[in-house]
C-alpha cells in the first residue's frame, strides 16, 4: 500500500520562520529526555571518502512524551568552499515511531546548522555567566553565524563581538551579514587568536573539523571565568582548555567518549570520562548543576537527537501552513 510523504526542500523549511528561542527550547526539551534515560542514541557512524571529509549516518528516537524516530544523513566536506559548493549537505528523514513509515523527508543543510547552533545556545543558558558582554568567534562561516544568533538570544546585553576568520575580508562580511542580531553591539576584527579570545566571556570555536588538528587556542590566554564552546570538536582548543578546565561538559557522553576511543579525534590530552562534570542530558534532566564560574568548557559534537527533535518541529510548521511537496513511495 502506497504512502504519501512530505517532501520539504531547504527553501520550504527556511519559509517556515522557526525562531531560534523556539528550537533552543525543544533541544533543551530533548537533552532532558536524553538525561532522564528515555532516548536511544548511538553514536554516530560514517565513512571518509576524502582527507577531513566525512558521511555520517545518524538514527535516534525519543521515547516518552515526545515518541519521535528518524535518521539524517549529513556530509561535511570542507573543500567544496573552494568549489562554490556547501561545505556541509544532507537528507534526513522523519519516521513514524508508531508503525515505522516515513513522514517526511527534507533537506539536513538548514536543520544541522540551526540545531548546532541551539544545542551552543542551551549551553551558554546553563553555563554562561548572565552578565556575558564580549562573545569572541573563531571561524566565520554558517556556524558562527547561528552561534551568535543563538548567544543573542541568551545574553541580551552583548557589547562586544570579536572575529578571527581565515582572511580578512571574512570579518567585515561576517558583521553586515549579523550586526542586526546583537544592536549596539561593536564588532572587532582581530588578527591573531590571542587577541580574539583575550577577556571574552564566550568563546565559540566554529573551524573546519581535522584529523590532524592544529590546536591553537590557548588555555592561558582565556580569562578565568570564561565559557569555552567548541562545535569543531577539537580543532581549535589546545588540550589544556578542556582537560584543564573547572568544568567539562559535552553534549553526549556515550557519543564523545566512543569518537576518543576510536579516534582519531579527541587525541593527545583531551578529557577522559575521568575528567568529564557531566553531559547536557544530566544537566537538562536536573541530575547535575550548572556551574556559573570559574572555566566551563564544552564539547558539542552534534548528535542525532537534535536533528530529530528539530524535524519534528520543521513538519510540524509545515503541516500548518501548507508548505512542501507531497510525494508516494
Amino acid at each position: 500500500m502506497p504512502s504519501n510523504v512530505l517532501w520539504l526542500s531547504r527553501a520550504d523549511v527556511e519559509s517556515l520562520g522557526i525562531t531560534m528561542r523556539e528550537l533552543m527550547d525543544e533541544i533543551e526539551t530533548g537533552f532532558a529526555a536524553l538525561g532522564r534515560g528515555e532516548v536511544e542514541l548511538p553514536p554516530k557512524i560514517g565513512v571518509h571518502p576524502r582527507p577531513d571529509s566525512f558521511v555520517h549516518a545518524m538514527p535516534a528516537h525519543a521515547g516518552g512524551n515526545l515518541d519521535v524516530c528518524g535518521v539524517k544523513c549529513v556530509c561535511g566536506f570542507p573543500a567544496n568552499s573552494k568549489r562554490g559548493l556547501p561545505a556541509l549537505s544532507g537528507i534526513f528523514t522523519l519516521i513514524d515511531a508508531d508503525n515505522g513509515c516515513v513522514r517526511a523527508v527534507m533537506d539536513a543543510g538548514w536543520l544541522t546548522a540551526w540545531r548546532t547552533g541551539a544545542a551552543s545556545g542551551v549551553c551558554a543558558r546553563r553555563f554562561g555567566a548572565p552578565q556575558t558582554k564580549r562573545v569572541a568567534l573563531i571561524g566565520l562561516g554558517v556556524q558562527a553565524r547561528v552561534n551568535l544568533r543563538a548567544m543573542a538570544e541568551i545574553f541580551p546585553d552583548i557589547e562586544e563581538v570579536r572575529t578571527l576568520g581565515h582572511a580578512p575580508s571574512h570579518g567585515p562580511r561576517f558583521e553586515a551579514d549579523t550586526a542586526a542580531l546583537v544592536p549596539g553591539a561593536r564588532f572587532v576584527h582581530c588578527q591573531t587568536a590571542r587577541d580574539a579570545v583575550t577577556d571574552a566571556d564566550v568563546v565559540i570555536s566554529c573551524t573546519p573539523l581535522s584529523a590532524a588538528p592544529q590546536r591553537f587556542i590557548k588555555a592561558e590566554w582565556l580569562k578565568a571565568d570564561s565559557l569555552a564552546i567548541a562545535v569543531d570538536y577539537d580543532a581549535a582548543f589546545e588540550a589544556d582548555v578542556m582537560a584543564g578546565a573547572d568544568c567539562f561538559v559535552t553534549d553526549d557522553a556515550n557519543q564523545y567518549l566512543r569518537t576518543r576511543e576510536t579516534g582519531p579525534y579527541f587525541q593527545n590530552g583531551y578529557p577522559g570520562a575521568g575528567k568529564m562534570y557531566a553531559d547536557m542530558g544530566a544537566i537538562c534532566a536536573g541530575a547535575k548543576a550548572p556551574v556559573r564560574t570559574g572555566r566551563r568548557a564544552a564539547v558539542l559534537m552534534g548528535i542525532a537527537l537534535h536533528d530529530v527533535l528539530a524535524g519534528r518541529l520543521a513538519y510540524g510548521k509545515a503541516l500548518e501552513q501548507r508548505v512542501g511537496t507531497w510525494v508516494e513511495l
